[in-house]
């Protein structure tokens, strides 16, 4: 099966001890092409680096957890990153309503000026919105600020044609969201949050997404799926506090993996889990991945 990973923190601290074997296991495992999206200024610029350096693409941005205390430097820095060949996308933003790293005011600031850079430079934005368990303020909150940057209508037509101008990110959330996302053009990526208990409207949703607008990630060193083996090997100090340099979803004072690190090769398993919702073999699943992938992101 031909495989994308449309969201790996590849320049996260968890890959500096095996950083080419890792890529290499996951081309060996059919993965043709990895976007690495960065969370803030010293990661987007990483994530650049790596681009150059492997062949991957990158993504720049200000994750929502980081939304208060990124400075007026720090997003200067971005919007130059932005211009690079290998940056395909604005991002990883969005709204985290859950753990509130950021209060809101400064998540929607951070979000709103991330809508605006994809739209001026017609690299679409990848989302990341998560709400406290049984909620979904996020996800309404999210919605409405595309809708009100004009996303969806004629400003986002303007900037991309019939290309997705943003992709949801690691997709969590009701099925009427999803729907409101795809009315608006936008794609969704799975990964292998679908998994877990109280995800159970991702198998609906994946049922209903174009294939133009459909990718898979893993949303490494995070979110392993089934099947990843414990004691994957990660950097030394793996069980460490998270530092400045991890990755988005670190919880403060946790163990960092739990004793399994994700990787892009095991997208494998959650483009699996797409056949099984779609009803569809391996190959078209594969060949629309990359295909949907191929459109969403373009080197300019």
């Amino acid at each position: 099966m031909r495989l994308i990973d449309s969201h790996a923190h590849l320049q996260a601290d968890a890959f500096a001890a095996d950083l080419a074997s890792v890529i290499e296991s996951a081309r060996n495992g059919g993965v043709e092409r990895i976007l690495v999206p960065g969370w803030d200024a010293g990661s987007s610029a990483a994530a650049v680096e790596l681009a150059r350096e492997w062949g991957t693409e990158a993504a720049v941005g200000i994750h929502p957890h980081d939304a208060a205390t990124a400075t007026a430097a720090d997003w200067s820095s971005v919007v130059e990153l932005a211009t690079a060949t290998v940056v395909v996308a604005i991002g990883e933003t969005g709204l985290d309503y859950d753990r509130l790293h950021s209060p809101r005011d400064a998540q929607l600031a951070n979000l709103r000026r991330h809508l605006r850079l994809a739209l001026d430079s017609g690299k679409p934005a990848i989302l990341h919105c998560r709400s406290a368990a049984g909620q979904r303020d996020a996800q309404d909150a999210l919605i409405a600020e595309l809708e009100a940057a004009g996303f969806g209508g004629a400003a986002a037509r303007a900037a991309f044609g019939d290309r997705p101008p943003a992709i949801l990110h690691s997709f969590s959330g009701p099925v009427d969201y999803a729907a409101a996302a795809l009315e608006m053009g936008i794609a969704i990526a799975f990964g292998g949050l679908v998994f877990r208990r109280g995800e159970e409207a991702s198998a609906e949703v994946a049922r209903m997404i174009p294939a133009g607008q459909l990718l898979v990630e893993t949303d490494s060193p995070y979110l392993a799926p089934p099947g990843v083996p414990r004691g994957v090997a990660a950097a030394p100090n793996a069980t460490a506090t998270p530092n400045a340099t991890a990755a988005p979803n670190a919880a403060p004072a946790a163990p960092r993996f739990s004793g399994r690190r994700n990787s892009p090769q095991w997208v494998r398993v959650t483009a699996e889990w797409l056949c099984q919702q779609r009803a569809a073999t391996p190959d078209s699943i594969g060949e629309g991945l990359v295909a949907a992938y191929d459109s969403i992101f373009r080197r300019t």
